[in-house]
């Protein structure tokens, strides 16, 4: 009896702990494929999960914070959905390589196509690719809203403050330390990756010849060496037989 009432106890613990944990499971978040490095481009995705049984998650809106507003937003076609870029003006312009950006993109609203969709059961993501990321903040925080087909609403914009995490939390991007190599981007990280690798054997194909040539060299010089000597050990040669021949001539 004691041990079946154990076992009970265990498993509404256990499953207790599933109801509490499931919600945070559910929440809209945002994560780099890669790296999100300060001051460099990255591809990150939105993920968003279907919390209910009966409906389908038929739009995403999502903002982009104004106080670190990004020059570069490109999202990335999802099929069955459309994607509409919202563009807004800046107080103060943003450089770009080299030319002034006075808008930017201030949100993405993703829509499905009619009876599509994300069912009970499954989630989506949304690739965006964004730069150049900020290098004065250690992460971003995109507000976002989802819709289901029945009209219900749910805004993950809450921002969280102390340890506890709240009900709706937005989406928080992390940043990483700035690449060394100039802030570049994940392609460019494989390609300056590739560069090095390249470079050492450069460097080592001409170590490799330069010791071809040190160990020529030498092998020249000790044939050359060598030859002056048998010279000089046949002219003595030579010469003490012409004299052997005249003693014995005399």
């Amino acid at each position: 009896m004691q041990v079946s009432r154990i076992a009970a106890a265990a498993a509404v613990a256990g499953t207790t702990v599933l109801v509490l944990a499931s919600p945070a499971l559910a929440h809209v978040s945002v994560q780099p494929e890669g790296k999100a490095a300060k001051g460099g481009y990255a591809v990150v995705d939105f993920k968003v999960p279907n919390e209910r049984d009966d409906a389908s998650t038929v739009k995403l809106e999502v903002n982009f914070p104004a106080e670190h507003p990004l020059a570069s937003v490109m999202p990335e076609p999802v099929p069955g959905w459309d994607a509409k870029v919202t563009k807004s003006k800046l107080d103060k312009p943003l450089n770009l390589h080299g030319r002034q950006i006075t808008e930017v993109v201030s949100k993405v609203t993703w829509t499905a196509a009619k009876g599509g969709g994300i069912k009970p059961g499954f989630f989506q993501k949304f690739p965006v690719n964004v730069g150049a990321l900020p290098e004065d903040t250690d992460e971003l925080v995109f507000k976002a809203i989802q819709t289901y087909s029945g009209g219900e609403v749910v805004r993950w914009i809450e921002v969280q403050q102390g340890a506890e995490e709240p009900e709706n939390p937005a989406p928080v991007l992390a940043l990483s330390a700035a690449e060394e190599d100039g802030h570049h981007g994940a392609g460019a990280d494989d390609k300056a990756s590739a560069e090095p690798s390249a470079g050492t054997d450069q460097a080592a194909a001409h170590t490799d010849a330069a010791a071809g040539e040190a160990s020529q060299d030498s092998t020249d010089t000790t044939a050359r060496v060598l030859g002056v000597v048998g010279i000089v050990v046949g002219v003595a040669g030579v010469a003490y037989g012409v004299l052997a021949g005249r003693r014995r001539s005399a």
